[in-house]
């Protein structure tokens, strides 16, 4: 609890001194006693501070980087919620670079015979000097049998400090949420939790590699996209051993040009290669930033680093696809009814209300020129709509959301007159007419009525588990039996103690400081 203690209020100075404080006090407008509970908790002067010419994002930008690695991924995430922070603040934060100094050779060495053992060590050859470091680990390169492949291994510790910090970040919003009300819809804590989650799965090689296999066995048929495979009998837990790329940064402009690379058909097949994942396999990656794009000789897209990707299920890929497919087609009444039927807006909320925000949101995107057009954008702007309407957020799709501004950036690097909702109708026409279209409604009927047919024999039993579940319910001790929602809601009730021990702390040292002075 002290340690929880001490990095809230590491956290609570970093935003004093970089004079960030006072930006979300604007943004939230909370009462004196929050305000004052804020600039103590901060050691910040009540005075007024001459600021910096830098912007508030840059200076935020700044002390998430001096708190270190779980700090900037939360800065990277943040980049992501302009309805936490504000439109102006997210844009700035997704700038924020994930890149740290290398730790040494001897370590990366170490690591690696320790996950592996010495045989496989030394089949590995002509190991590099770290090529890339960031906040969670770094890459080199070796061969193994005389093949060329890149090496990702773990910072040291990082699992230990990650945890701590996010421990302490879940706290945080705790404390967030209980002083400011308003924030609530914001969902802190689950955002927090999502986090946790992500790095957790981040900090575990294997999972990467699995993601990498996955999203390799999605993509098999897609054209002009390839995923480099995963060297499993040398990956493990802290290492990844992957096929090194044999291509070009999609960044270095002129050595593409160079190739005779067709730009516009590249920027293309990134777009729709990205919709496919998200759209049709309800499985995409979720970091496609120019550094981790690779173009070959043929044209072919190659990623790189499945840190971070996303998983949309069926309901929400039919939701995002509709929706986009309805501010192409302008039917904007056709939009709202989505968020209605997906019970994304509450029932007591005015259809024509909504139907129109939507439309002030959709027209003036349309009335831009082609090269100014992004739906990443207009999501964007959809999500900041949600208060106004009480529309909770949904943090499945706000990965998504960041990954399409990211993508449709590199595509315009590539052709900056890209016309994105042209290049996108094919992929989320095909996928509707496959998934909603008769043909689609048709199948679903035959194997809803098979499968009642397959369980007709169990019939009596489920009716008698109906009853007694009603009787549950009628008492009000029916529980979830979701995983997720338990581990979360364990998380809620720990947070609960953590707080009500600070209090006790707090209470204690002003106790202890009264007996002092008196």
């Amino acid at each position: 609890m002290i340690k929880k203690i001490a990095i809230l209020l590491k956290i609570g100075r970093a935003l004093a001194k970089s004079s960030t404080l006072d930006y979300f006090q604007e943004l939230y407008r909370p009462n004196f006693i929050i305000r004052a509970f804020i600039k103590i908790f901060g050691f910040s002067s009540f005075r007024k501070k001459s600021l910096d010419s830098k912007s508030v994002g840059t200076r935020l930008a700044g002390a998430l980087k001096k708190l270190g690695p779980t700090f900037i991924k939360l800065g990277q995430f943040l980049g992501t919620r302009p309805d936490i922070v504000g439109n102006d603040l997210a844009k700035e934060l997704q700038s924020l670079q994930d890149d740290l100094p290398p730790f040494d050779m001897s370590i990366a060495k170490k690591t690696i015979k320790e996950e592996i053992g010495e045989e496989k060590f030394n089949q590995i050859k002509d190991l590099t000097q770290p090529i890339a470091a960031a906040s969670i680990a770094q890459v080199h390169f070796a061969k193994i049998n005389g093949e060329e492949y890149a090496i990702k291994i773990l910072r040291p510790g990082i699992e230990k400090k990650f945890n701590e910090e996010l421990d302490a970040l879940m706290l945080f919003s705790s404390i967030i949420e209980s002083i400011l009300p308003r924030t609530r819809r914001l969902r802190l804590i689950e955002v927090v939790h999502l986090l946790k989650e992500i790095t957790a799965i981040e900090m575990d090689l294997r999972f990467e590699g699995s993601a990498a296999s996955e999203l390799e066995n999605n993509t098999i048929s897609d054209p002009n996209f390839i995923v480099p495979k995963i060297n499993w009998d040398f990956t493990s837990r802290r290492i990844l051993t992957s096929q090194k790329v044999k291509g070009i940064s999609i960044k270095d402009l002129n050595k593409i040009d160079e190739l005779k690379i067709d730009k516009k058909k590249l920027a293309k097949d990134i777009i729709q290669n990205f919709l496919r994942q998200a759209v049709g396999d309800g499985f995409f990656h979720g970091d496609m930033h120019q550094g981790n794009l690779f173009v070959d000789k043929d044209g072919n897209i190659i990623p790189v680093d499945f840190g971070i990707m996303g998983r949309l299920d069926v309901n929400n890929r039919k939701y995002l696809a509709e929706i986009l497919y309805g501010f192409i087609k302008r039917d904007y009444e056709k939009v709202a009814d989505v968020h209605f039927v997906a019970g994304l807006v509450p029932q007591d909320q005015s259809r024509e209300s909504f139907s129109q925000a939507l439309r002030s949101i959709g027209e003036p995107i349309f009335g831009q020129s082609i090269k100014n057009i992004s739906a990443g954008k207009l999501l964007a702007q959809l999500f900041e709509v949600t208060e106004q309407f009480n529309m909770a957020t949904q943090p499945q799709l706000l990965l998504l959301q960041k990954t399409m501004v990211v993508v449709e950036g590199v595509a315009r690097t590539l052709d900056e007159d890209a016309n994105i909702w042209k290049i996108s109708k094919p992929v989320l026409e095909g996928w509707l007419k496959q998934e909603v279209g008769p043909e689609a409604k048709f199948k679903q009927v035959v194997e809803t009525t098979n499968k009642v047919i397959d369980r007709l024999p169990e019939l009596p039993i489920m009716m008698d588990k109906a009853s007694k579940a009603l009787e549950l319910l009628a008492a009000g001790t029916v529980a979830s039996n979701n995983e997720i929602a338990k581990k979360f809601e364990y998380e809620k009730l720990k947070i609960k103690n953590q707080q009500n021990n600070i209090i006790i702390f707090i209470l204690l040292v002003v106790i202890s400081l009264l007996i002092i002075f008196n």
